[in-house]
């Protein structure tokens, strides 16, 4: 688990991370999929950050949206960019949300799951705070997909480390399954993170990302330099894209 607060990713998260507004609508799409018809009124961005997402689900849904994080300094970042007077956030952790129960119909989590410290308690407490009818939607990295993510070619050294951070998917799904959830969809989403690989090269270089934070300099200052170096060669439109997980459970 990253301590942000102990570090400077919280500034440079959103340069590094904010893959516009079109990535956003293709997340809201695929939930608003499995939601279908049904009212939606509380959700909760668990392990909000810097509030990426916390705003298009207020909109899309129409809904009052409590951001939770525990570190100060995403939260402070969250804040300062707020508009929408439905989002609310609040410093707290997955394994003790401080919500009562059967107070929200969705559980939103972007790329948060594996910095919970227990995330088997962490389902329990999802399941605690989620009225009958709820559901979970995590979106995040898994060891599956380790090969496909686009910055490994040019950083091996973070393999190892990516093994270790990201959750297996079955993983995940016992752990839910096991809190009182079914799984109700599983789908990899392919999303366009930046438009070109110079682009991408200075999101790298912002220094947003916590498992190539724990490189050390000599391998990120290769690794950035081989992914200019790609950058170079390639043609200037050729989008770079990542593949994501989306996992989806329901009440059960």
């Amino acid at each position: 688990m990253t301590d942000y607060d102990r570090t400077d990713i919280p500034a440079a998260y959103d340069r590094a991370r904010d893959h516009g507004p079109e990535m956003l609508d293709l997340w809201m799409n695929a939930i608003a999929v499995q939601l279908a018809d049904r009212s939606i009124t509380q959700i909760l961005d668990l392990g909000c950050g810097t509030g990426r997402f916390s705003e298009a689900l207020a909109v899309r849904f129409n809904a009052e949206v409590t951001g939770l994080d525990p570190s100060v300094k995403m939260l402070q970042l969250a804040r300062a960019k707020r508009i929408d007077e439905r989002v609310h956030y609040q410093r707290g952790r997955a394994e003790a949300i401080p919500l009562s129960s059967e107070s929200v119909d969705v559980v939103f989590m972007s790329m948060s799951l594996h910095h919970f410290t227990d995330p088997i308690v962490a389902a329990r407490e999802c399941r605690r705070v989620l009225r009958n009818t709820g559901s979970v939607f995590i979106r995040t990295g898994t060891r599956e997909r380790i090969a496909s993510y686009p910055y490994v070619p040019f950083f091996q050294s973070s393999i190892p480390l990516l093994e270790e951070t990201l959750p297996a998917s079955a993983d995940v799904c016992e752990n839910f399954v096991a809190a009182g959830f079914d799984l109700v969809a599983s789908q990899m989403i392919t999303q366009t993170i930046a438009s070109n690989w110079t682009v991408y090269s200075e999101k790298l270089a912002a220094g947003g990302d916590s498992v190539l934070a724990r490189l050390s300099r000599e391998d990120f200052d290769a690794g950035l330099a081989s992914v200019r170096r790609y950058a170079a060669t390639v043609d200037g439109r050729r989008p770079v894209v990542e593949p994501i997980d989306l996992l989806v459970f329901r009440s059960s």
